[in-house]
């Protein structure tokens, strides 16, 4: 850790309105350079961030900067006329220029540019320098953007606003390999203070320390995920030694104190019959001294179990026991013959029956998500249709899983949200079913705006396994954001063991790979089409 740290977080604590608390008396720094940030989904990773940079305010301690702070959120927020230049954050000195050049001399025209009078070729250089970004113009709507163009746009916008310090929180989430590889170049050749917040391996391994937060405390490493993850399970293969060799020593002063007693019960018998032959003031002296000696030994044998027993608490507070998400999918009892969707893309027909797992892959912007959303249909479906080239049978039993989350209202409880789909479960249950998903105690009454992207994918995954009647379709659009990779994997074990039919889009080939996939659709870019052609 450098002498002079960018951020230093001293005895933070960050409790929400309803009393729960996610920060705890955290006290860490980091340092210039790039740090990665990582944790369990509900650790308080994204909430440190918006603290840090001050949409947040803590409840108690302090945060100090050494500059201003730059931020890429979990989930990008884009008005429905924005565009390229206003996600880079230049939109108002653009259109300031463009009006002074197009004659209209208004003073506040030159008060919005300032000196940055080359804002134009400089936007256009930051877009330039972003391969994934090629022919993207600055005046280009960002709702025609993938959703992977839209951020490598704003983490390039960030790098011209070229503030000290700069966060990033999710962002390989939707990006394709050429995106990924895009962003891994910013990162590498990032100035000033990086700090990355990711489940990503790949990008984590383009760090420089390893901050990992975890139950209220924080512990920095210096390097990669992956050598922190060999540094901590080195650590913890000692621990549990620390821990069976406690144990042990715990039941060997059990023994010897059961052995202790037995020793005791026999001299007091024993004493008791000697005490009939002797005068009764001699008799009651012995037993005093007895009953002394008795409380010496137990005194003695007790501390030792209570040290041993004490040895073995200390021991297993070191000793990592995480809890894991519990997903069990409703059986939706669809015959193995039932057909169950057809997708038609460019003349070639792809028929989902029974029980089938269907992959859907592509590069960012050919039209993945627009599928899935007709699949399931509802407004969503209305506002972006499927060209002439392309068609699907709508599913009326479907669960679908938005890639953005944005199916659930955020200003209302997690209860409240998860109660629309199951009208009839009584909240007690709802609790009870909640808590197998790591969603329980005051999280369950917090708006759902205010949640992590991880506790914000549990509440939308809820809603769809306590849907009643359960859907015979899942449509999930990259369902491994913002999981951390024990989530991610409960999440596979569900996905194989549901009855019903599945559609899923992901970037992540790893996680489609332990899906037992029964077909897979590549969309790809067409000349002839804005849309896709297939390759199946």
């Amino acid at each position: 850790m450098p002498a002079t740290p960018s951020v230093v977080l001293h005895d933070l604590t960050f409790t929400w309105p309803d009393g729960s608390v996610a920060l705890d008396h955290l006290t860490t720094a980091f340092g210039r350079g790039r740090t990665g940030l990582v944790g369990r989904n509900g650790a308080g990773k994204s909430t440190l961030v918006r603290l840090v940079t001050g949409q947040l305010h803590p409840t108690s301690g302090s945060v100090r900067t050494t500059g201003p702070v730059d931020h890429l959120p979990q989930r990008l927020v884009t008005r429905p006329d924005d565009t390229v230049a206003d996600l880079l954050g230049v939109g108002a000195a653009l259109t300031a220029l463009r009006a002074i050049l197009g004659g209209d001399p208004a003073p506040e025209h030159f008060d919005t540019i300032g000196d940055d009078w080359d804002v134009e070729e400089r936007a256009a250089a930051a877009l330039a320098d972003v391969a994934a970004l090629d022919g993207v113009d600055l005046d280009r709507p960002v709702g025609t953007l993938s959703g992977g163009q839209a951020v490598l746009a704003a983490v390039a916008g960030i790098r011209l606003r070229g503030r000290p310090i700069a966060l990033l929180d999710e962002p390989t989430n939707n990006l394709d390999r050429r995106s990924r590889a895009a962003l891994l170049d910013l990162v590498d050749t990032w100035r000033g203070t990086l700090v990355v917040v990711s489940h990503d391996r790949e990008l984590l391994e383009h760090v420089d320390e390893t901050v990992e937060l975890r139950s209220g405390s924080a512990t920095v490493f210096g390097g990669t995920f992956s050598a922190y993850e060999e540094h901590l399970a080195v650590q913890q293969a000692a621990v549990a030694r620390e821990v069976r060799v406690a144990e042990q020593r715990h039941r060997a002063e059990q023994r010897q104190r059961i052995e202790a007693e037995t020793k005791i019960a026999r001299r007091a018998r024993a004493g008791r019959e000697a005490a009939r032959s002797v005068p009764k003031i001699l008799a009651n002296e012995q037993r005093k001294q007895a009953e002394q000696t008795a409380g010496r030994l137990r005194a003695a044998h007790g501390s030792a179990e209570e040290q041993a027993r004490s040895a073995v608490r200390e021991a297993e507070l070191r000793l990592r026991d995480d809890e894991s998400l519990h997903v069990a999918l409703p059986d939706p009892d669809v015959p193995a013959s039932r057909r169950i969707a057809t997708i038609t893309v460019r003349g070639r027909d792809t028929v989902i029956e029974g029980p089938e797992r269907l992959a859907v892959v592509g590069d960012n912007g050919v039209g993945k998500t627009t599928l899935l959303e007709q699949l399931v249909g509802g407004a969503a479906a209305r506002e972006h249709p499927l060209p002439d080239t392309a068609a699907v049978s709508h599913v009326d039993r479907s669960g679908y899983l938005a890639q953005r989350r944005d199916g659930l209202d955020d200003d209302a409880s997690v209860l409240v949200n998860v109660r629309r789909t199951a009208p009839h479960v009584p909240d007690a249950e709802l609790r009870n079913r909640l808590a197998r998903l790591l969603v329980r105690g005051d999280t369950v009454g917090r708006p759902v705006g205010s949640l992590s992207g991880g506790e914000r994918f549990r509440v939308a995954l809820a809603a769809l396994v306590l849907a009643d009647p359960p859907p015979q379709l899942l449509v999930l659009d990259e369902p491994t954001n913002d999981l951390d990779l024990t989530s991610v994997d409960q999440l596979v074990d569900a996905l194989r063991a549901y009855r019903g039919a599945l559609v899923v889009v992901s970037h992540d080939e790893a996680f489609l790979e332990r899906l037992d996939l029964t077909d897979r659709i590549e969309l790809r870019p067409d000349q002839e089409s804005p849309f896709i052609q297939a390759v199946v």
